[in-house]
């Protein structure tokens, strides 16, 4: 274990073998960091930081300060890191506004310079989030996620497994698993098929996303529509399976396809139109797909 002298390091956080802690960082009381892990100078962990093994944590980043809510009253909670992420400069990962809830990065993550991550999102394994992307709270992201620089994320969004969100969107609507979506209102451009490549998905399993895919967002029907359409016409697998459980739990709606209007769900900020509603081509996005 190596910590510098002029670093600050509560004698009731727990340091496992190998860390080491820059110049003037400072650890909090009831801060757990795992085996190998480097905490940067002036880095904070605030109090209910968990670190796995081999966390990487860059100079200025800050971990686990309270969450950013007009009702917080600073009931206990936390911000839990996974093994082998890292998480680069001036990062801000806010602990959960729930009293006993937590903030969640997965495993092997890759959190880039001037990101921030809301109070109470999970993010899953293998991560990307690049420079100056912002989630608020509650955002829920699935495994090998990548999301490019200056995007911004409205409350409870979720985005699926594989999917890929270019830089600078806008994003007000759940982004299904393993297509790409980009823009300023957020469109779904396509399918990811290099990202479902590099993943190691097999080439039929890609061909029935396709398939799925079209149905959804190409075919100019409406959501049940198309979900009926899937279990009708698309073979059985575990991927598409999962992109239609995905879109049927969606309260917030899904992000419109790049040609087709899609329709809303109900629920938490979802309109006024059901999943019934008919499907309309784009032209003037006179609702700019608010929330």
């Amino acid at each position: 274990m190596s910590i510098h002298p002029t670093a600050v390091v509560d004698p009731a956080a727990k340091l496992g073998a190998d860390v080491t802690v820059g110049p003037y960082a400072v650890v909090e009381a009831g801060v757990t960091v795992g085996d190998g892990s480097s905490v940067g100078a002036h880095v904070v962990l605030h109090t209910g930081c968990h670190l796995g093994r081999n966390v990487v944590v860059a100079p200025h980043a800050v971990l686990g300060g309270a969450p950013q809510h007009l009702d917080f009253r600073g009931q206990p909670s936390g911000v839990t890191i996974g093994d082998g992420t890292v998480i680069r400069e001036h990062v801000s990962i806010h602990r959960s506004f729930e009293e006993g809830g937590e903030t969640r990065i997965g495993r092997e993550c890759f959190i880039m310079a001037l990101a921030h991550v809301g109070h109470d999102c999970q993010i899953g394994d293998g991560v990307i989030l690049t420079s100056y992307v912002g989630l608020s709270g509650h955002v829920t992201m699935g495994d090998q996620v990548m999301v490019g620089g200056h995007t911004a994320f409205h409350q409870f969004v979720r985005v699926g497994r594989l999917a890929m969100v270019s830089g600078t969107s806008r994003v007000v609507k759940d982004v299904p698993p393993y297509v790409i979506a980009e823009g300023n209102p957020c469109r779904i451009r396509g399918l990811n098929v290099v990202g479902l490549r590099r993943a190691g998905m097999p080439a039929a399993t890609r061909d029935e996303l396709k398939r799925a895919y079209r149905l959804l967002f190409r075919s100019g029907i409406n959501v049940n529509q198309a979900l009926e359409a899937i279990r009708a016409e698309v073979g059985p697998n575990d991927a598409v399976d999962h992109l239609v459980v995905f879109v049927e739990a969606s309260e917030r709606g899904i992000t419109p396809g790049a040609s087709f209007g899609h329709a809303q769900t109900p629920g938490r900020g979802g309109g006024s139109r059901g999943r019934d509603a008919p499907w309309r081509p784009l032209g003037r996005d006179r609702g700019g797909g608010g929330a």
